[in-house]
């Protein structure tokens, strides 16, 4: 029987002989992953089911990075109920400030997450996996505190779409305006509980940064995954890792609910307009759009490549008066090359906050909440009515370069806008 490359891998943790979009299974899990917000709930219920120790610690990752560095009381309390599980359970793969990352940059860093592996996650942008030729889905605190038990999870086999993107891009074009392209042309439900497998020469040409930010966005369109099958560039990102990846493909006859193609040689940089990831419009069509803060960083766009496409817009240049600049590395190995390069010095001297690793102004949770009646563009992945603060700001999504060219003038700018002047 014909699979996609996400059915192999469910069949593979399943045990069964056979699976079909649509069937429930219990599955194996490889990595379980929490965070300051999700694990405290995911260790009460475990707690609660009377179990005194996990059944494998090795597959248990804490991360807390939403609201650390801890903006508060009620914070310290959450990242500390982390740390006392993490001793007790002897967990190694707990990350604590100053070891700690965006769990979404800082897993596959480690190679905690490989080609093959089912993964969980109670976080919903766990799906950025998928670039690695993994399926990596999110879920609640409570199936989580079920996997601390047996390591397993109840799973419905989704259907799958497949994408496939003709052609060649564009400068100044990457993975971000793919995917926001693709959520423009489907909506926010256009994959709803199915899987987004992303395909075709564009995606061959692209470097992993680019695919993590493609599969971290799928759930944006409703999907349960995101997923990339590897290749020489997969291959040499996990080369060297210690645990072994598992290699699967699509067969040439798998079934796909739907397939999409087209050809992206035209697209210029893309933005995300509020409120809606899906609301998406050319960046030239966005230039009287002032803005008041601009925002680098995040799981989607956090990673070294990312920051070296906004150092070299930024370098000898300022960000426009009045418009704060927030840049957030994804790990602290990110932080320190940036450092090494240079990269800091620039956004510092260009009147940038550079700063330590966090989800906190993506969520609207610290570091760079937005007031009434302020914009923001960001490299983000959400822009939901009250995202980043008040309900009445405003959010826009684009990539690292678009976001740098509008910190320098105050508005949504196209980079090239820069460049030439």
């Amino acid at each position: 029987m014909p699979y996609t490359i996400a059915e192999k891998i469910l069949l593979a943790h399943c045990g069964q002989k056979s699976i079909a979009p649509g069937e429930f299974i219990e599955a194996g899990v490889d990595v379980a992953l929490a965070n300051d917000i999700t694990a405290p709930l995911a260790i009460s219920e475990f707690k609660k089911s009377g179990f005194k120790q996990v059944f494998n610690k090795n597959k248990i990752v804490l991360v807390p990075d939403h609201f650390a560095p801890a903006k508060d009381l009620k914070s310290a309390n959450q990242c500390k109920i982390l740390a006392d599980f993490a001793k007790e359970q002897k967990i190694k793969n707990y990350f604590e400030i100053g070891q700690m990352g965006i769990e979404h940059a800082l897993l596959p860093e480690k190679g905690i997450v490989l080609p093959g592996d089912l993964i969980i996650g109670a976080d919903s942008h766990t799906c950025t996996y998928g670039a690695l030729g993994a399926y990596a889905t999110g879920m609640g605190s409570t199936d989580l505190a079920r996997a601390y038990i047996d390591v397993k999870c109840w799973l419905k086999v989704p259907a799958s779409l497949k994408f496939i993107y003709q052609g060649k891009l564009n400068k100044w074009v990457g993975g971000k305006d793919l995917i926001l392209f693709t959520i423009g042309q489907i909506g926010v439900d256009g994959a709803l509980y199915k899987v987004m497998e992303f395909c075709g020469p564009v995606i061959k040409k692209l470097g992993m940064d680019d695919r993590f930010s493609i599969c971290n966005m799928a759930i944006e369109a409703g999907a349960r995954a995101g997923i990339i099958e590897p290749d020489a560039t997969t291959k040499k990102f996990v080369a060297g890792f210690k645990r072994k990846s598992k290699f699967y493909y699509s067969d040439s006859d798998a079934v796909y609910e739907k397939t999409y193609e087209w050809d992206v040689t035209k697209l210029e940089p893309l933005v995300a307009c509020p409120h809606l990831p899906s609301n998406v419009k050319p960046v030239s069509s966005l230039k009287e759009v002032k803005v008041d803060q601009v925002v680098i960083g995040s799981c989607t766009n956090g990673r070294i490549s990312d920051l070296r496409i906004a150092a070299g817009l930024l370098k000898g240049k300022k960000a426009a008066s009045g418009v704060r600049l927030i840049i957030f590395p994804a790990t602290q190995k990110i932080y320190l090359q940036a450092v090494k390069e240079g990269l800091a010095e620039i956004f510092v001297k260009a009147g940038g906050v550079f700063s330590t690793p966090t989800c906190g102004p993506c969520l609207g949770g610290h570091m760079g909440v937005l007031a009434e009646g302020e914009v923001a563009i960001a490299t983000t992945n959400r822009n939901f009515l009250g995202r980043m603060g008040s309900p009445k700001s405003f959010v826009y999504l684009s990539n690292p370069a678009v976001a740098a060219a509008s910190a320098i003038t105050g508005r949504i700018t196209h980079p090239s806008e820069i460049t030439s002047s």
